[in-house]
């Protein structure tokens, strides 16, 4: 009898998360050496950059908390994005993740980052102008006031997207904490 072998797909996705939880607790010792606390709002990721911040004992020292908004009328109603953002721009969009993590950080007192994800992860939904894949981030900064926005495009199926875009989330926080303020 021969030996079953994962799929490849189960295995990119094993290791996409693996690096996940592995950014997540450099994230943590980051925090922890700022003495800083981080808010999540997540949209497409739905809850995965919480969920591996937390994935660790004693995050809760340097993890507010986290909030999926992944529906328009959340973000409005948690996170006070505008309806003119959304209806101009869209969910998918850097004025709309500028709204959600300033929104972020105004409803979690004690946390001094704060980290918003939206985008499309598949498989449909997506346009010639906003595709599958796209993701926008913003990292917001209470200490220094510096909120930053950029996109990124990836691909692979619905759960790699997710992770990717969870990963490169985490990776922005640690850029943000590792920046002067």
């Amino acid at each position: 009898m021969r030996d079953m072998q994962p799929s490849p797909l189960l295995s990119d996705e094993a290791t996409l998360h693996a690096a996940m939880l592995r950014e997540a607790e450099r994230v943590l010792g980051l925090l922890q050496a700022a003495s800083a606390r981080v808010v999540t709002a997540e949209s497409c990721t739905g809850g995965l950059v919480a969920s591996a911040l937390t994935h660790f004992p004693g995050s809760s020292d340097m993890t507010e908390g986290g909030l999926v908004t992944y529906s328009n009328t959340m973000k409005k109603n948690l996170l006070g994005v505008p309806d003119e953002i959304l209806a101009q721009h869209g969910a998918v969009s850097e004025p709309t993740v500028l709204a959600m993590v300033r929104g972020a950080l105004s409803v979690a007192s004690l946390a001094r980052l704060s980290v918003a994800i939206s985008g499309i992860a598949g498989p449909g939904g997506g346009s010639a102008t906003k595709p599958v894949g796209l993701v926008w981030f913003a990292v917001a900064d209470r200490l220094s006031g510096v909120a930053r926005a950029e996109k990124q495009v990836f691909s692979g199926t619905r759960e790699q997207i997710r992770l990717q875009a969870a990963h490169h989330a985490l990776k922005m926080v640690a850029a943000s904490l590792s920046a002067p303020v």
